[in-house]
């Protein structure tokens, strides 16, 4: 892993009720704005984080949760033969639309919280069986992904996809089934066993009984999700300890109002911006603010990343998915290929299909199996074979380990690597192209197979897959 400094960033605290949360004040340069933008986003296209460093910390955190722009950039994503995909029908045309637009948005942030959500609230299209409604469930975190959890929760609620993933959809008054109800609490609320009871799971099962589908027998496909009033449980319920005739949107209201939720979200939210657990006086801090707030997101993003430990903290393992687009935004190149649906299984992150209802274990991001396929990863976002036709039309690369570092890691858009890193580096530069070259033809090829080992090789140092 990179070094890094022992020395305790700074930070500033401002009041109380505007900004409870401690606020970095230490350098803001293009390493301190390339972390940002992977943090908060998908990584930086070359000359990105050079210009975000110019604006200062605050002005950099704001332009990414408050963006001028929500548009995408660029050319509309084709397959192999040019065609366009077919995101509804095809499998793994899905995963390229959503992967287009983290490689394209000049809105990343709402792209990255998009994919926070998804995990959140995890919810597989292996059960869903349907691309139509995991796309509908994806553009529906996004119009919310920074608006009010108490909108997130009861949009997520009554969800076609959700209905569907956890069973809420055919949950009657006669036979009213727990799923939604216990992952509400355990998952998406509260924690697992925090503040409530079996009974309590029970008691909101009952309370979200009612919703319901039809099917299309043209398309095979649900349709017309809808709240049957005669088939919802109108019966006294009992949920932490409070009685009454309640429906779903009592259900979302009670445990949204339960003293055990501040607490849950905001551990929760911080865990996907930052390694290191929010001390308990900020931690404390940060509940206060959400609650200040009326439970908003974006306040609340704003100020986690402006913290020390997310811009001068522990380095943290980048989601497979959020590199794969990082790759394809450092080097410029769109969505041309649907390889990369099936490479995003072998690095371990396939959208729209998480593992189970928890979402994706992040201490699985990065081991011996996932690691060789971000590795060889590489090859395929270099397309190697593109690139050597390239170099064989250029001038005769540098016999200069250094400069073939530097040639190297521009490619990728200069991204930031520790001095062990570009060492390590310049050394591998200086064995495979210099000393290991004696013929006059191995001098003129050799340098050319390095920078493309190079390439790889930079992707792949610890560096590059932490930020």
């Amino acid at each position: 892993m990179p070094q890094t400094s022992t020395r305790r960033p700074r930070v500033r605290r401002s009041g109380p009720v505007n900004d409870p949360l401690p606020v970095y004040s230490g350098r803001f340069g293009v390493e301190q704005a390339e972390r940002l933008l992977w943090r908060a986003g998908f990584g930086p296209k070359p000359g990105q984080a050079a210009a975000l460093a110019k604006n200062g910390m605050r002005a950099a955190v704001l332009s990414l949760t408050r963006p001028a722009q929500r548009t995408l950039h660029g050319p509309a994503p084709t397959l192999q033969n040019g065609q366009p995909i077919a995101p509804y029908d095809v499998w793994g045309n899905d995963v390229l639309w959503w992967l287009d637009r983290m490689v394209r948005s000049r809105a990343p942030l709402i792209e990255r919280m998009t994919l926070i959500w998804h995990d959140w609230f995890a919810t597989s299209n292996e059960l869903v069986d349907s691309q139509r409604l995991m796309i509908a469930q994806n553009q529906t975190q996004r119009s919310l992904s920074l608006s009010s959890f108490p909108q997130m929760l009861t949009a997520m609620t009554i969800d076609p996809a959700m209905l569907i993933w956890l069973s809420g959809a055919g949950s009657t008054k006669e036979a009213p089934n727990e799923n939604y109800a216990r992952e509400m609490q355990e998952l998406f609320t509260l924690g697992a066993g925090n503040g409530y009871s079996e009974r309590d799971v029970r008691e909101h099962a009952r309370a979200l009984t009612g919703w319901a589908y039809t099917w299309n027998p043209a398309t095979g496909q649900p349709q017309d999700f809808h709240f049957d009033a005669t088939q919802h449980d109108a019966g006294v319920k009992t949920i932490y300890g409070q009685r009454g005739r309640f429906g779903w949107r009592d259900s979302v209201r009670l445990v949204l109002e339960h003293p055990d939720h501040p607490r849950h979200f905001v551990t929760k939210l911080w865990s996907y911006l930052c390694p290191e657990p929010l001390s308990r006086r900020d931690l404390r801090a940060a509940e206060r603010m959400y609650a200040a707030t009326g439970k908003q997101i974006r306040p609340l993003v704003e100020a986690m990343l402006m913290h020390p430990l997310v811009q001068a903290g522990p380095r943290m393992v980048k989601p497979p998915i959020v590199q794969l687009a990082g790759m394809l935004r450092g080097i410029g190149r769109y969505i041309d290929t649907d390889a990369w649906a099936w490479e995003s299984s072998l690095i371990g992150q396939t959208p729209f299909y998480p593992p189970n209802v928890a979402g994706w274990e992040e201490g699985r991001w990065l081991n011996t199996g996932t690691w060789l396929a971000r590795f060889n990863l590489a090859a395929g976002v270099i397309d190697e074979k593109r690139e050597l036709k390239t170099a064989a039309t250029k001038k005769p690369a540098p016999v200069d380990p250094q400069a073939l570092t530097r040639q190297a890691l521009s490619f990728w858009g200069d991204p930031s690597v520790s001095p062990a890193t570009r060492r390590a580096l310049a050394s591998y530069a200086k064995a495979a192209a210099v000393d290991a070259a004696s013929a006059s033809w191995e001098r003129e090829q050799y340098p050319v197979l390095a920078v493309n080992a190079l390439r790889a090789l930079v992707v792949a140092t610890p560096d590059y897959q932490t930020s």
